[in-house]
């Protein structure tokens, strides 16, 4: 399970990537110096409006005295607090950013680059894997850190992604990205080449959702483009033009289980979101990718949107296609904790990431039944293309 206090993919949505200059620090004056700890409740009660989950919104403000520091990636909220701070009548120094950074020099997005780009919670290789981003992802760019960027994903992740798994972008270059005809690769593994045969030279390697430019076509090949404007060639029959794939994406009961099914074996990795590897909400997050649904990136995340099923006598009431969260309940003040999702597939059977990907069963009888997962369930959703974060057939990127 990926549940960090912050494939994927992709691509079809983020059309809202806009620059917003950092604010200069202001200053409100009043008669009296506000306490330390009156500056801080206000901006506690600021973060917990809006940013009460801190994987996918920056809100790290501090009171030092009475000079407010720290950043924040939403305008809003840091206009909401000076707000609050000038009805309260309390004196204090606004010294906090908002991103994105001017040192980006108007670089606010970027696009995966890489086959699979690995985005981690700090700015450093041996951090924590929070999630993944496969190519042709579009990303928001915060600011940067020696060689790395705070990016937020389509999904909304902030994550911090190393400089060479990336380009950066103005406004006009992702513009032009924009408009290109993309193709989408379809084969779970592959290869791009350096000439349309699958002899000689690669330029890189490939998984299901990597998107590029489409240029030409030879006979069985396409010549594509990277986001970082290198050319290659990629098999016609492994490729699919991404318009045609997001205009048939169906999420029914039928193709969820098959696609499930394709990723069996697939091993397990915490934060993984790709065929490289999946965590246990990044399985379920590519399965619905794969059929045109992007769900939230995290269990917890994920046990938020859809239809609550009634499961109290049992799970006759699941389809397949239906999402099981597990963890522990709310008890003795302490509060509920989803930590693992898997997807029910019919006949008292759901598949997971666990360790690897499998098919695991609740009925106590069945050779392949989870005892300790059965113990541990807490309760089932069921997400519609109008309950996920976003249906790729409506997007307005491509």
């Amino acid at each position: 399970m990926k549940n960090t206090a912050p494939f994927l993919l992709l691509i079809a949505f983020l059309a809202s990537c806009t620059s917003t200059k950092p604010a200069p620090d202001t200053a409100a004056t009043v008669p009296s110096a506000a306490p330390v700890s009156a500056l801080t409740a206000h901006v506690d009660a600021t973060r917990q409006q809006f940013a009460p989950d801190k994987r996918v919104v920056l809100f790290d403000v501090k009171a030092n005295g009475n000079v407010l520091t720290g950043e924040t990636n939403v305008p809003a909220a840091k206009a909401a607090l000076v707000e609050r701070l000038q009805k309260a009548g309390l004196s204090f120094q606004d010294s906090i950013q908002v991103l994105p950074g001017a040192d980006l020099e108007g670089n606010h997005q970027a696009v995966v680059t890489l086959s699979v780009a690995n985005l981690r919670s700090e700015p450093k290789h041996p951090a924590e894997l929070a999630t993944q981003a496969t190519m042709g992802t579009p990303l928001k760019v915060f600011k940067h850190k020696g060689g790395w960027f705070l990016v937020q994903t389509p999904d909304q992740y902030l994550a911090w992604v190393d400089a060479s798994a990336i380009k950066l972008m103005n406004e006009s270059a992702f513009a032009a990205w924009q408009k290109g005809e993309k193709l989408l690769y379809l084969n779970p593994y592959g290869f791009a080449f350096a000439q349309p045969n699958k002899q000689g030279a690669t330029v890189s390697d490939l998984v299901y959702g990597d998107v590029m430019v489409l240029k030409n076509k030879t006979k069985d090949f396409y010549e594509v483009e990277f986001p970082d404007g290198r050319l290659a060639f990629v098999p016609t029959a492994e490729t699919e033009k991404y318009s045609t794939w997001a205009a048939t994406r169906k999420p029914s009961e039928q193709n969820l289980v098959e696609t499930s099914k394709k990723l069996l074996g697939l091993p397990y990795l915490w934060g993984g979101t790709s065929f490289k590897g999946v965590d246990c909400s990044g399985f379920t997050k590519t399965v619905y990718f794969m059929n045109g649904l992007i769900l939230p990136r995290d269990a917890s995340q994920q046990v938020t949107i859809g239809e609550l099923i009634d499961t109290q006598s049992g799970f006759q009431n699941l389809k397949p296609g239906d999402l099981l969260f597990f963890g522990s309940p709310a008890k003795d003040g302490r509060p509920e904790r989803v930590v693992h999702v898997g997807m029910w597939i019919g006949n008292n059977e759901f598949i997971h990431s666990a360790g690897r990907v499998r098919i695991n069963s609740m009925d106590p009888a069945a050779a392949n039944h989870d005892a300790n997962e059965l113990k541990r369930f807490l309760r089932a959703k069921r997400v519609s293309p109008q309950a996920s974060l976003m249906d790729l057939r409506t997007a307005a990127l491509y």
